[in-house]
């Protein structure tokens, strides 16, 4: 069996979102003064303006990278999170 070595990349601006059902939890960590990283939480409501709100501070932010974490499958209802991952990635 072949070990394969991936190498170590640094996302500079990511965000982790822990989804529920009404809401979701937004955490920023983008680049502070000197070698120190920012943090900032959020809270939105998962209602489709809201979920713009969110976009528009991750853009604003400069994120790069969103990863999620969702207990339910009601995220996946409709295909509407890929729709609106689409439309902030290419918006």
């Amino acid at each position: 069996m072949e070990v394969a070595q991936d190498e170590e990349v640094v996302i500079d601006r990511v965000a982790a979102l822990d989804i529920g059902k009404a809401e979701m939890v937004c955490c920023v960590r983008v680049p502070g003064q000197g070698k120190r990283r920012s943090q900032e939480v959020r809270t939105f409501s998962t209602m489709t303006r809201s979920l713009v709100v969110m976009a528009d501070w991750l853009s604003e932010l400069g994120v790069t990278r969103v990863v999620m974490e969702a207990t339910s499958d009601y995220v996946r209802h409709e295909g509407a999170w890929v729709k609106w991952e689409t439309s902030w990635r290419f918006g």
